[in-house]
């Protein structure tokens, strides 16, 4: 079987089947077989693991992810793929099940129950850049046994993802990903990794998913609403954004009394704040209500 990490052999699939590139799915095959190895190591394959692969395209990352874990599950939106999948570039391997299906509408729990006992999967993804987010938000609340995601993702989602408190680049996205997760940027990948080159650089990202969160709260979908509303507006207070948030229903009498009750500045951004005090906002405008 020719590998596809070859950019010769993924050229030739594609004139074979005369495939076109889908904008409206964010198509980009990587052809790179140091970039496929680093997602492998990242991931830590093994022969005793399910993997679920997201976005397999032509089935580059697929063959090696057979190649190292015991079974591999690909969900695929695009129809177009399917026959290249299993006719050609993966036929030669019993491992692999294709799906043709959008994730966003894949039971992953059950497919976790019944391929893997129940037990924790891993999740390959190179991902599109418009549906990042919301693939691994669903895949977080879902509650899907998860050990880790690692994924190919635009190089700055990826440094949002593992932002801290005061940086540019902190925002809902990564206190929502550090919630679940925590998260390393394993590799960065250029444009000329692809086919075709995307015009932005790329990353590839462990999420190694927590077994209980790091913040205690007791009401953790308040608490998501309070990082939302911090961040909707960034230039404002944190007052002002709970205070505008059309998610939260507390006074801004009650808002400036929590906030104060903590010692905090009333004129503190939500950008300074940590998880854990987020947490601790979330149970104070808890015990007001």
């Amino acid at each position: 079987m020719a590998k596809l990490g070859n950019p010769q052999n993924t050229i030739e699939i594609l004139q074979k089947y005369g495939f076109q590139f889908q904008k409206k799915f964010g198509q980009n095959f990587l052809i790179d077989e140091h970039v496929l190895d680093k997602i492998i190591r990242a991931a830590g394959v093994t022969k005793d693991d399910m993997v679920l692969e997201i976005g397999p395209g032509i089935g580059t990352l697929t063959q090696y992810l057979a190649e190292a874990a015991r079974e591999v599950v690909a969900v695929e939106i695009d129809k177009n793929l399917i026959p290249i999948l299993e006719n050609d570039t993966l036929a030669e391997y019993d491992n692999v099940t294709v799906i043709n299906e959008d994730i966003l509408k894949v039971d992953i729990a059950a497919l976790a129950a019944e391929r893997n006992g129940g037990r924790p999967i891993k999740v390959v993804a190179n991902l599109p850049y418009y549906i990042t987010t919301p693939i691994i938000m669903g895949l977080f609340e879902k509650g899907v046994p998860i050990d880790n995601i690692t994924v190919m993702v635009q190089k700055e989602v990826a440094e949002r993802m593992q932002a801290g408190p005061g940086t540019k680049d902190y925002g809902a996205l990564s206190l929502t990903v550090q919630y679940y997760a925590e998260a390393y940027i394993a590799a960065n990948v250029p444009p000329n990794c692809f086919i075709p080159r995307p015009g932005v650089g790329s990353a590839v990202i462990r999420l190694t998913c927590h077994k209980e969160p790091p913040v205690q709260c007791g009401d953790p979908a308040l608490l998501f609403k309070l990082i939302r509303a911090s961040f909707n507006q960034r230039r404002k207070t944190l007052q002002n954004g709970l205070n505008n948030s059309l998610e939260l229903s507390y006074s801004k009498e009650q808002i400036a009394q929590a906030i104060e009750s903590l010692g905090w500045n009333p004129s503190i951004r939500g950008e300074a704040l940590t998880l854990e005090q987020f947490a601790q906002l979330a149970d104070v405008l808890l015990a007001i209500k």
